[in-house]
């Protein structure tokens, strides 16, 4: 290829999940390797700038992200909201050096180029700064699962700020999601957020 290859670090291992980090990774290798590992579909890859992040989740973190989303879309349906999801989709932006795979994302309304709300969910630290590359990306919500709360945050002029509610579902009650979030319950825990919303 004519490149130079990139620098390794040494991959970082969080309970069930498996991180390794490389640096130096040009643009065209970044796309070259998510092209070549498109066939496994859990497999994350977030770029920034030269670094690249490649992840594979666990099982626990597959669960509490498909559980979020069921928890959102049948929030959705009962609210009558429209409500249209990209799952793990590739976003990229060669001209930001930018591009990743979230976890869950969502249109409220039309599908559009970037998702309005984008979902992640954090097991363990370090890796690149997601906010970064979803700035570059330009997509106005993020949300960060991490350690049984949600946190929000909504890109400004000055980059994201930290928020109470959903720019794009306001009337969603967040604490009262979260006490649905049952993994290994995901049926039964759908079911009585049904009922709570109905009642």
């Amino acid at each position: 290829m004519g490149m130079p290859a990139p620098r390794s670090a040494a991959a970082e291992l969080a309970p069930g999940e498996q991180r390794l980090t490389l640096h130096g990774v040009t643009w065209e290798q970044y796309e070259t390797l998510r092209a070549t590992l498109d066939h496994i579909p859990a497999l994350r890859m977030t770029y920034l700038e030269g670094v690249l992040e490649i992840m594979s989740p666990s099982l626990d973190h597959e669960g509490i992200k498909t559980s979020l989303a069921r928890l959102l879309e049948i929030y959705a349906l009962e609210r009558n909201v429209a409500l249209n999801g990209y799952g793990s989709t590739t976003f990229r932006k060669r001209a930001k050096e930018r591009g990743l795979e979230p976890d869950e994302c969502y249109c409220v309304g039309p599908i559009k180029e970037v998702p309005d709300i984008a979902i992640e969910v954090v097991l363990s630290s370090g890796g690149i700064d997601k906010l970064q590359v979803y700035r570059g990306l330009d997509v106005p919500e993020v949300w960060f699962w991490e350690e049984g709360r949600l946190a929000v945050f909504q890109l400004g002029l000055d980059g994201y700020q930290a928020a109470r509610r959903s720019r794009f579902l306001p009337d969603l009650d967040l604490e009262q999601l979260l006490a649905f979030v049952r993994p290994d319950d995901q049926t039964d825990a759908v079911r009585a957020y049904r009922d709570a919303l109905r009642a």
